[in-house]
């Protein structure tokens, strides 16, 4: 389980990678830019996650972006379009529920 979290936090923040890079890059209009920031922030708080050794620490820092990262996309979906519940907050939230399944295993993410 501790490869699947770890594979799943990488993916979901390759995507915020990638939405901030839209945001930033793409799009002209200023609150797409202000956006990307947030996005970038998310992206690169789960990448740190991957890179902390302490299997405690690692677990606390991925849970804390990974819940940013859901209710970041169901307030996109109240906002926006619900295509985000899609996009963001489902993806967290399974990653979510697999950090903690994998907590109770010995090889703990």
């Amino acid at each position: 389980m501790r490869i699947a979290s770890l594979a799943l936090i990488a993916a979901i923040a390759l995507l915020h990678f990638y939405i901030a890079w839209f945001e930033l890059f793409a799009q002209s209009v200023q609150m797409a830019a202000n956006q990307g920031i947030y996005n970038s922030f998310l992206a690169i708080g789960l990448t740190w996650a991957l890179f902390i050794s302490d299997a405690a620490w690692q677990t606390k820092v991925a849970i804390c972006f990974l819940m940013f990262v859901a209710i970041a996309g169901v307030v996109g979906a109240a906002t926006v379009t619900i295509k985000t519940l899609a996009l963001q907050t489902l993806p967290a939230i399974a990653t979510l529920i697999l950090v903690y399944l994998s907590r109770r295993s010995p090889d703990t993410i």
